[in-house]
């Protein structure tokens, strides 16, 4: 629930400045007390009169800096050294806020880092995104995908949201993750993750997926995720949603980041997946890169996106944006067409590869096949009985 706030100058200046493209590494190497990498990130200044929050955000090193042992912490303080001032007069609290505007952006990908967060009420630590455009056509209209926040009173959950025109702030579209058990996120590190396509991203908390968004959800409001993002890592102090600080918050609080890691689509798929290529060198593909369910599978030019990844589960599913690879209606007759469908452990979803470069329904005893031996864009995939010929032949890689 987060939106455009303090030091519009620092954001805005340089938006668009950098081309999307490329992945985006840093581990936060170097001696404790060095400030985060000035080529990478940008550290903003100022308060957030938007969200009422109540810190002020310093520059340089004060409340951001390398712990010497590969972490950047970012560190909240009930202090004001600075006679800072705040919307709400002398400002109470310091903390950190950093962008990547100008320097970084990405269009699709793996968004990925991992963290531990603070406890205590009043706390509002976030890894999130804003489309690069922003300085020309303003928030929401930009675009924001918050891909973890935590407010302090809910020290086992995070959520992930997407806002933009018609469903931003409190309309904001999105859900929640909450660990097993009674746990709480500040107990230990945890990653938190976008896998991100045309028209669709999937958010995850330790690599379990628990929602995606797609155009589709938006009520025919305007998906305006198919562009250029950057990144912004921070802590705020109170707000609207968390609530102010009271007496239990614990001070100085940290946010402790292990990494942040983008590999966009052009590059290398998600780790621990494979494409799967046909006849003509194509891909299987889901369409639109949607995970809606009834999605067509088909062959597509390989492009290393998420929509052509795939998981080739040892409980015989083969799974892409979350979902599995669904023989329509339980059918086992030739023709019936393959989709993307939520994963009911079903003998529909069971497929099997073999040495032989088939993939097998063993319910159908039938082969995975590209319909009419075509190897064009938009082939859809269907089971066959098994013939050997070239339209069958899968190689997973």
């Amino acid at each position: 629930m987060r939106r455009l706030a303090l030091s519009a100058a620092a954001l805005l200046c340089c938006s668009g400045a950098v081309a999307a493209g490329g992945s985006f590494t840093d581990d936060f190497d170097g001696p404790a007390g060095q400030g985060p990498d000035g080529s990478k990130w940008t550290t903003e200044t100022g308060d957030n009169v938007d969200n009422h929050e109540r810190e002020y955000y310093t520059p340089g090193n004060a409340n951001a800096k390398l712990d010497g042992q590969g972490h950047l912490v970012i560190e909240a303080r009930k202090e004001n050294p600075g006679n800072y001032q705040c919307w709400y007069g002398r400002c109470e609290y310091t903390s950190a806020r950093l962008n990547t505007s100008g320097k970084f952006s990405a269009q699709y990908g793996h968004v990925e880092t991992r963290m531990k967060i603070p406890r205590g009420q009043g706390m509002w630590p976030a890894f999130w995104m804003l489309g690069d455009d922003i300085g020309s056509v303003g928030w929401p209209n930009s675009g924001e995908v918050d891909i973890m926040e935590n407010v302090g009173f809910e020290p086992g959950s995070v959520h992930g949201t997407i806002h933009g025109p018609g469903y931003s702030g409190a309309d904001g579209i999105g859900a929640g993750y909450t660990l097993p058990g009674g746990q709480a996120f500040a107990d230990a590190f945890h990653t938190f993750a976008v896998d991100w396509s045309p028209n669709s991203i999937t958010w995850s908390v330790d690599g379990q997926t628990y929602q995606t968004r797609t155009p589709a959800d938006l009520g025919g409001k305007t998906w305006v995720y198919n562009k250029p993002f950057f990144l912004i890592l921070n802590l705020a102090v109170g707000g609207y949603w968390p609530g102010d600080p009271d007496g239990s918050t614990p001070f100085p609080s940290q946010l402790v980041v292990d990494y942040v890691h983008v590999t966009t689509s052009n590059t290398t798929p998600p780790a621990g997946t494979h494409t799967i290529t046909g006849i003509g060198g194509k891909c299987m593909d889901v369409a639109s890169a949607s995970n809606a369910n009834g999605t067509p599978v088909q062959l597509y030019d390989c492009n290393g996106s998420n929509a052509q990844a795939w998981t080739v589960g040892s409980d015989g599913t083969l799974k892409a944006l979350g979902k599995c690879l669904d023989a329509t209606g339980n059918g086992t007759a030739d023709g019936t067409q393959l989709q993307l469908w939520d994963c009911t452990g079903g003998a529909n979803q069971k497929f099997t590869p073999n040495a032989a470069h088939d993939i097998t329904n063993p319910q159908a005893n039938k082969c995975v096949d590209a319909t009419g031996q075509s190897s064009a864009n938009g082939t859809r995939l269907q089971l066959w009985t098994c013939t050997g010929t070239s339209n069958q032949k899968w190689t997973v890689n």
